[in-house]
Formats: C-alpha cells, structure tokens, sequence
C-alpha cells in the first residue's frame, strides 16, 4: 500500500498538510504515515533531565497525534501510522523516506506568513532530486472546501 509521509510538527501549515494526506489516502486507497521529529538540542542537559525531557516531547507528539488520527479515522476512514525520531528534522524526513518502501509521496505544507514556504519545504526542495519519491507542497492558507475539490 502506498503510504502519504506527512511531518507533525507546530506550524500552522501542518493542518492543511494533514488534511491533504488524509483525504488523498482516502481517495486512493492508501495510507499516512505521520512523521515527528524531536530535535537534539532538546536535550542537551544532564541525562536524567534530558531523558525526562525526552519522555515528556513524545508524550506530547503522541496527543497532538491522536488529535489528527482521530479526524482521519473518523471523517477519513484513514488510520494513521505515528513515526517518532530523533536528530535533525531535514536529516531524520530523508532517513525516513529512505528506510521505508511504503512511502510513496512526501506531503509538506507551506508557510503563509510572507517569509518564505518554510525551512522544511526550502531545505527538501533543495533536495527534491535526490529523493525517491514526489513531494506534494500544500499551500498553508488553502480552505477545507478546497482541498477537498483538490484531492
């Protein structure tokens, strides 16, 4: 089954990358795969603190994830994978893509705010050649009705 591969992380154009992923998934048959990356300088305290810090990252991801699971299952008929990694984001979204022959399209929302798509979307489309698979940009300001016509 092929698998839409879609970063959770805090910014806006997350939502609208999570909904395009669900409702293109759902379309055609496939999956999600929902990608969070816990950066390491999160951590870079003494070790029992930074594993409790660690611990308290993933718990958080894990919530802000079933928030998102629980849509896609119940308006989607999607039931989305939570992938949890640690290391650079850029690094750890080509890894994963990488590793995992199920994914079949990267999906990355963009930025509206006017500074630009994103470091995430700037830096793999720097890339974008080198990976081996597509990588959907959703724009970060697109209406539910739209996306909807869209996927």
């Amino acid at each position: 089954m092929r698998k839409f591969l879609v970063v959770l992380d805090d910014s806006r154009e997350c939502l609208n990358a999570m909904r395009f992923a669900a409702m293109r998934a759902s379309k055609t048959g496939g999956g999600v795969k929902v990608l969070s990356v816990i950066p390491p300088e999160e951590f870079n305290h003494w070790i029992g603190v930074g594993d409790i810090m660690r611990e308290e990252a993933r718990e958080r991801i894990e919530v802000h994830f079933e928030v998102f699971a629980k849509w896609m299952r119940d308006r989607q008929g999607v039931d989305p994978q939570l992938v949890i990694r640690e290391g650079q984001p850029v690094d750890e979204i080509v890894a994963q893509v990488r590793e995992d022959s199920e994914i079949g399209v990267l999906v990355l929302g963009a930025g509206v705010d006017g500074k630009g798509p994103g470091p995430l979307v700037t830096q793999l489309t720097r890339n974008a050649g080198t990976l081996p698979i597509p990588i959907t940009i959703v724009p970060g300001d697109l209406s539910k009705e739209r996306l909807e016509a869209i996927t």
